[in-house]
């Protein structure tokens, strides 16, 4: 954790809702740290580390291979020039249904879910920061990078994965550099969000990409 450190304290000055986060993150950081050193043994305080969870899209066969390795029929896929669409059902007691887009130039996953397809979606967005890229004529590949933003219209969006990603570089699943681009990322999609009332839609706009659902 100590080479993330100084590289929090030397990020450049962000404005908005986004400056507030990046200085909460550089103050948090060395706390953590500090804590760590003086702490009595005891639970962990955060997750336990995990490498970042990669998953597969075949266009040509409409699979999903998710980051356990299990291989989920896919009901529609479709590329646009910012990035690719993808609508499948998840499993589980609820039945939700799940839509993405992967956007690589943005290094984000925006994601709805909803019950079923037959009824509306929810209104909130998951936008997960990652590396999103098309890696063969009809293949793509996700790799996740832990931190994650939740957004509903009208509400100061929610920065989820900080003690994840922390974990993980301090176990050293995950390299200073790709550490410091995650939160680079996040606080640029705060910062976009904020001066856009929340509306990941807007902000998209200004950034050529209009999204489309089910």
């Amino acid at each position: 954790m100590s080479g993330l450190i100084p590289l929090l304290v030397a990020a450049p000055a962000v404005t908005g809702l986004a400056g507030y986060v990046a200085r909460d993150l550089r103050a948090m950081v060395p706390a953590m740290a500090g804590a760590a050193a003086t702490a009595p043994p005891g639970p962990p305080a955060t997750p336990a580390p995990h490498r970042p969870r990669v998953e597969y899209f075949n266009l040509a066969e409409l699979t999903n291979t998710d980051a356990k390795g299990f291989v989920r029929p896919v009901e529609r896929f479709h590329v646009e020039p910012w990035g690719l669409y993808m609508a499948r059902a998840v499993g589980g007691p609820d039945s939700h249904y799940l839509e993405s887009w992967m956007l690589p130039e943005l290094s984000l996953r925006v994601t709805v879910a909803r019950r079923n397809p037959a009824h509306h979606r929810d209104p909130g967005y998951r936008l997960d920061i990652g590396k999103f890229s098309r890696i063969g004529p009809k293949r793509w590949k996700a790799v996740d990078h832990y931190l994650d933003v939740v957004v509903r219209r009208g509400r100061p969006a929610e920065l989820l994965g900080v003690d994840e990603l922390l974990a993980a570089h301090a176990a050293e699943l995950v390299e200073t550099a790709q550490a410091h681009r995650a939160f680079e990322r996040a606080t640029a999609v705060l910062d976009g969000l904020a001066a856009h009332d929340h509306s990941v839609e807007d902000w998209l706009a200004t950034r050529g990409i209009t999204l489309t659902w089910m």
